[in-house]
């Protein structure tokens, strides 16, 4: 008796609440496997829900994985907001410890966000590389703006490239540091600083 009244009085999660249930079930499994070998059935059994009910959320695989790269996406992109007014060379730092801690407490979303680059759905890396490019935007839109680094733009149209190659070495050594490097998060920081300032800071 106990238990069947537990039972009906269990509180049922709200829509946003499931939504945000099964994309966290499906960014674990897309971290830990290629987006082909990730099945719906998986994430409806561990998620505990029906199949049915998974996709009246997200009608197909494709929709599925997109939401859980949009949600990282959009995750690091708040995380690594730059403050207006504030020049970029002290909110490096700051901006590098914020976007490290969130490498930390959502290990499997962000190999899940860079796993998607080798989806074989076309539409999948569509959706990766235009998260790459919002992140690419936000640090060109803080830098133009700095007084020490923006008048440098018009002089430097190797910039965009500068700081698209950035990204890739910080994501390079984000996954490797997950692994199990013998570096702390302040020396995984300031490497990774002193890659972006040494590109751009000549």
């Amino acid at each position: 008796m106990a238990a069947n009244q537990g039972e009906r009085t269990r509180r049922r999660l709200s829509t946003e609440e499931r939504r945000e249930q099964l994309l966290a079930v499906g960014a674990r499994l897309f971290s830990e496997s290629p987006y082909d070998e990730v099945w719906i059935e998986q994430v409806a059994e561990i998620a505990g829900v029906s199949r049915g009910l998974l996709y009246h959320y997200f009608p197909t695989k494709r929709d599925f994985f997109a939401a859980v790269v949009e949600r990282e996406s959009e995750r690091m992109l708040r995380m690594t907001a730059a403050v207006p007014g504030v020049p970029v060379r002290e909110q490096l730092a700051a901006s590098l410890d914020r976007y490290l801690e969130y490498v930390e407490a959502h290990a499997h979303g962000y190999r899940a966000f860079h796993r998607a680059d080798a989806a074989g759905d076309h539409a999948v890396r569509k959706v990766y590389q235009q998260a790459l490019a919002a992140q690419e935007k936000q640090i060109l839109a803080a830098m133009s703006a700095d007084p020490e680094f923006g008048p440098a733009f018009e002089k430097r149209p190797d910039v965009r490239l500068a700081v698209r190659g950035w990204l890739a070495f910080t994501t390079a050594v984000c996954l490797e540091w997950l692994r199990g490097s013998d570096l702390s998060r302040e020396q995984v920081r300031d490497l990774c600083a002193r890659a972006l300032l040494g590109v751009i800071a000549r």
